[in-house]
């Protein structure tokens, strides 16, 4: 059955200046982290993109070893698109990234321009692309200079395999260090993708302060904590969810801690007519350095359960303080 993008999907999705730049990107941008690799199955993942695409999202977001295998995302975004939205590509910001490890040996890993540019290349091979909207380095190198990795993300940008410069995962003081270097370079550095959501706060230390000054935008990553946000685990670890997963993040012993908390930052998104997912959402796209918010999904249902925090963005100074009285515990 071909694709054939839904009309009027501009229309409810809030878009967003990614900091000093000339790019927009909508509120909530789609990460396929989990859910869209080769040991998933394929149709859910293409029906998911097909609907974040009707739904407005036009911003998708992978990495070289996302999978698993590492990897198959790319594969499987890659025939998605050929087949789906080849017609749509210039309404799309793709991005990928390298930081990770990737294949063995000494240049498969971490910040080098060899490892960062020969990853490109196998990512761009992978997707069937001849570009990417947006080429992050993953995580800082410790021995690596940082010099040397930004003028990878630089020169990537200078081919034509990258339109714009990303870095994640980088603490205040070195991604000041990395924008001056990259701005010096002539590109400057677009976004930074930290992780950031209402159990994980450590951005607030700084970081979005830098990023504010710089000019840089901000599109935090696991936003609901794994799925600890939401009301999956209000009643113990459902067969089929992250924790349950032996290759996930999300363990077990990390679920039973957080549950008290969670349940009372149900119970307050219930007043507001929300479910847990959708005001934690929120909650992160109140601070006006944030430009987007990467969400993940394993149906289209959750996918449009998340989209549909779009609704209500506000919050009472109330209900700010609610938040954080809960949090503190």
């Amino acid at each position: 059955m071909s694709y054939h993008a839904k009309p009027g999907r501009y229309e409810s999705m809030p878009y967003k200046r990614c900091g000093r730049s000339g790019i927009k990107l909508p509120a909530f941008s789609l990460g396929l982290w989990h859910n869209f690799g080769g040991v998933d199955i394929f149709e859910n993942g293409r029906a998911m993109i097909h609907r974040a695409f009707d739904l407005g999202i036009t911003h998708f977001d992978l990495a070289n070893n996302y999978g698993p295998p590492p990897g198959s995302a790319e594969e499987n975004f890659g025939k998605i698109l050929h087949q789906d939205l080849s017609a749509y590509r210039d309404e799309l910001i793709i991005s990928t990234k390298a930081g990770y490890g990737m294949w063995p040996g000494p240049y498969g890993d971490w910040g080098s321009r060899k490892y960062m540019l020969s990853s490109l290349d196998q990512s761009l091979k992978r997707m069937g692309l001849e570009y990417v909207d947006i080429f992050y380095h993953h995580r800082p190198d410790p021995e690596t200079p940082l010099e040397e990795s930004m003028m990878a993300l630089d020169q990537a940008v200078r081919q034509g395999k990258a339109l714009y410069a990303g870095i994640s995962n980088y603490p205040a003081d070195q991604a000041r260090e990395a924008a001056r270097i990259l701005r010096e370079l002539g590109t400057p550095c677009l976004i930074h993708q930290p992780k950031y959501s209402l159990f994980e706060r450590w951005v607030e230390g700084g970081l979005l302060d830098v990023l504010e000054e710089e000019g840089i935008g901000c599109i935090p990553f696991s936003p609901l904590a794994q799925g600890l946000l939401t009301n999956k685990y209000l009643n113990g670890i459902p067969e089929g969810s992250r924790a349950a997963k032996s290759w996930g993040f999300l363990k077990p012993e990390m679920v039973e801690p957080a549950l008290l908390k969670v349940k009372k930052l149900n119970e307050l998104a219930i007043t507001r007519g929300q479910s847990l997912a959708q005001m934690s959402l929120a909650w992160l796209l109140k601070d006006h350095r944030v430009t987007s918010v990467l969400i993940g999904a394993s149906s289209v249902k959750q996918l449009e359960d998340s989209v549909t925090a779009v609704n209500n963005l506000t919050f009472s100074s109330d209900e700010l303080a609610q938040i954080e009285n809960i949090l503190i515990g």
